[in-house]
């Protein structure tokens, strides 16, 4: 017991452990190394008094470094109860004694280093299921129960008020670098991450960082696609922010790898996304007889009609990015207002053009074919 304390904390880390439960421990050890003396050493590393000694230690918090220390002193302190002894045995005896010493305690170190990294790997285990089990109960809304949304922060250390952004990121087995929520703290970013199996979501503090930065420190790690929701008032409205940011990711099936998307940009693909059955009925109302025609002809007028809406409708800049006349683009706007029935003019008319071209390109990335007002 003298042997084990020294000056230097790092070698003597034994805060957890009472005295009484540290001396019946040496106990055993000491007790357990001269048991095994007695057998030639045979089986020491497998030995269950070292292993019971790590496993316990380990969940004591006690650093494998002063275990392996120790027990390296009280094979010393045996050793030197040997050479006390060693005049009373042969020189051949006592060198198989002192052999047979030093594969004991390299064998009890080696079943306390297996015990004590299992007794270990199995706490992160646990520690990382109940992390990820109060990263659940956030998101499904929790964190509105005040004593809960305490012991959660407390739990994962984010602030339990203030400003957040919620994080959802799909595309890739693994859709975030490894280390993200490190390289986000290297920025002062406080952050915890949950992978859902589909999706891996996080939880941003913004505390004393704005969205856009956050958001330029989230692109570059990562790997499939991501979406911020908006800000978000503490961890009570985590779950609306989920969904939120979820439902912008679904507006951008077709983004790049890397690609961080914002609700601020996808107010209109969200709004439809939200509504599937009147982003269905507004196609179909406001395209349907264009959707009604082959599709070589369907193609290019839609084209047409999109990027001529895009270029503020002006066919003189349109023409370019379609390769065609000015004249041509006018002429294919013509048929379209022919087939709908109506000029193409107007803020509601063209509002409503806009819309439903956004939701035909929606209904398509999900696999929907839209090919008319019967459809």
């Amino acid at each position: 017991m003298a042997a084990i304390f020294t000056d230097d904390p790092e070698w003597t880390d034994y805060s957890a452990v009472t005295r009484a439960d540290l001396e019946h421990g040496c106990r055993r050890f000491l007790t357990r190394v001269l048991d095994l003396l007695g057998d030639k050493g045979a089986g020491a590393e497998n030995d269950d008094v070292a292993a019971a000694i790590g496993e316990q230690r380990a969940g004591q918090g006690v650093p494998l470094e002063a275990m392996q220390r120790t027990f390296r002193l009280g094979g010393r302190i045996v050793f030197e109860a040997l050479l006390d002894r060693a005049g009373a045995i042969t020189p051949a005896d006592f060198r198989e004694t002192g052999t047979a010493m030093w594969a004991v305690i390299d064998g009890m170190s080696s079943a306390l280093v297996t015990a004590y990294r299992g007794a270990e790997l199995d706490r992160v285990r646990r520690d990382e299921r109940r992390r990820h089990a109060l990263i659940e109960d956030l998101l499904a809304g929790r964190a509105h129960d005040v004593l809960f949304a305490t012991r959660a922060a407390r739990e994962l250390n984010i602030p339990v008020h203030g400003d957040y952004l919620v994080v959802v990121a799909r595309g890739d087995s693994h859709p975030l670098r490894l280390g993200t929520e490190t390289a986000l703290a290297a920025h002062g970013i406080r952050s915890v991450w949950h992978d859902r199996g589909d999706s891996t979501v996080g939880l941003v503090a913004l505390e004393h960082h704005g969205a856009d930065q956050v958001a330029r420190a989230l692109e570059p790690l990562v790997r499939g696609c991501a979406a911020l929701s908006p800000t978000i008032a503490g961890l009570a409205e985590a779950a609306t922010g989920h969904q939120l940011a979820a439902l912008t990711l679904d507006t951008a099936p077709d983004a790049s790898p890397g690609v961080v998307v914002s609700l601020h940009d996808r107010y209109s693909e969200a709004l439809l996304l939200r509504s599937p059955d009147l982003a269905r009925l507004l196609v179909h109302r406001t395209l349907g007889p264009v959707l009604g025609l082959p599709a070589k002809e369907r193609g290019v007028l839609i084209r047409t009609l999109t990027v001529w809406l895009a270029e503020t409708c002006s066919a003189a800049n349109a023409a370019p990015l379609l390769h065609c006349h000015r004249n041509t683009v006018i002429n294919r706007l013509q048929r379209i207002a022919t087939l709908l029935g109506a000029p193409l003019e107007g803020q509601r008319r063209l509002l409503d053009l806009s819309l439903a071209l956004i939701a035909l390109e929606l209904l398509e990335a999900q696999g929907e074919i839209v090919h008319s007002a019967q459809s």
